[in-house]
């Protein structure tokens, strides 16, 4: 597909690029170049807040972990098997 580049450095995605990846309107994309390629690439973006509750509830598994508090599976079999028991 081409595309023109238009003023104040615009360019369409053409729609069925747009369906095919599910974008809509105010999703972020990062613009990079490489290799002399033009790139676009979807993103999400998460609020700080969220984040920073997501390390810090990572940070309380790991330590449960290393505390023998939290179980380890080897495999999502394992997992469904314990579960399956404990009902």
């Amino acid at each position: 597909m081409l595309a023109e580049l238009r003023q104040k450095a615009q360019v369409t995605i053409p729609k069925d690029i747009i369906v095919k990846l599910g974008l809509s309107e105010g999703d972020i994309l990062d613009i990079f170049e490489k290799d002399g390629f033009i790139c676009l690439m979807p993103v999400a973006v998460y609020p700080k807040k969220y984040l920073s509750e997501l390390k810090e509830e990572i940070s309380d598994v790991k330590a449960k972990i290393a505390s023998g508090e939290q179980p380890v599976f080897d495999s999502v079999d394992a997992l469904f098997d314990k579960l399956e028991q404990d009902s």
